[in-house]
């Protein structure tokens, strides 16, 4: 077995982007991500709004009025993975979420490296909010992390870390895409193309059921799941997830990556400073210079 080259690699700079999220009812999904994750409006341009903090987009949200819902068990987004720089930040977004929609929420888990909470917005896209602790305490077993779902309730982290202070200056605390989970048809075609042709690194499996990958050693910048979608073809023109954007620090990096797509015989759109191309089940990706 060969150890890949640097060139085979995603850099370890790599950073998550803004995910584009393709929406029938605009008011109703703005409002959502403004009031219930204090998001603020960065931008209003290409057909649509960016949301973000600090002047930083998280979210595009796109109008694409007519298009159905996808199914359940069709291939698309399973999360959108949105991360607090501090443990009071993400008490105050799980505060204004659980509030705006109670039922919204669907779960939490300490995953040891980090504590994720998890939501689903007003046309069915899965988010999660999470806070990740201490990369030193993060434990690997060769190149695998090791996370797990251990119980993590609600109220008591609120009581635990909700502040006056966070709930105040929730606008003003940094937040941005730290991963995006996505729902495929089977996990050994997904390592095929994230890990073998991409170049991300495999940190953790699941039973066969999940992957999850990353650069630069982070415990996962994207994953992959088969759990309501085994089997799934590729996506049908839905509302739900429009793009993926993964930022990297320089031209070469995309430039590499556009050859390996290449010799991997599939195709892509380069312009020099970005690269589009679809994953095997349509889902669009788009990796540009930060």
């Amino acid at each position: 077995m060969t150890t890949p080259s640097s060139q085979d690699l995603l850099p370890a700079e790599l950073t998550m982007g803004t995910v584009m999220l393709r929406v029938g009812d605009m008011k109703v999904m703005s409002d959502y991500y403004q009031r219930a994750l204090g998001l603020q409006v960065i931008a209003e341009q290409d057909g649509g709004l960016y949301l973000g903090r600090l002047g930083k987009p998280v979210v595009h949200l796109a109008p694409a009025a007519g298009l159905q819902l996808p199914g359940r068990g069709e291939a698309g987004l399973f999360h959108t993975a949105v991360l607090f720089e501090d443990q009071a930040s993400l008490a105050a977004t799980i505060a204004t979420a659980a509030q705006y929609e109670p039922r919204a929420f669907v779960g939490s888990a300490d995953h040891l490296v980090s504590e994720a909470f998890y939501f689903t917005d007003p046309e069915g896209n899965g988010i999660e909010l999470y806070y990740d602790k201490p990369r030193n305490v993060w434990q690997w077993d060769g190149k695998n992390v090791v996370m797990d779902n251990v119980a993590l309730p609600p109220q008591a982290y609120l009581q635990q870390h909700l502040s006056e202070a966070a709930i105040v200056g929730q606008q003003g605390a940094a937040a941005g895409i730290g991963h995006v989970h996505l729902q495929v048809g089977d996990v050994s075609t997904a390592q095929k193309f994230y890990v073998d042709t991409l170049g991300f690194e495999k940190t953790a499996g699941w039973h066969g059921q999940a992957l999850f990958v990353s650069a630069g050693g982070y415990h996962h910048h994207m994953a992959m799941n088969v759990w309501n979608s085994r089997g799934a073809g590729p996506r049908k023109d839905t509302l739900g997830l429009g793009e993926v954007l993964i930022e990297v620090p320089s031209n070469d990096d995309v430039a590499a990556l556009a050859d390996r797509l290449r010799v991997a015989g599939l195709q892509s759109h380069h312009t020099g400073l970005e690269l589009r191309f679809e994953d095997p089940w349509r889902n669009q990706l788009r990796v540009a210079v930060r």
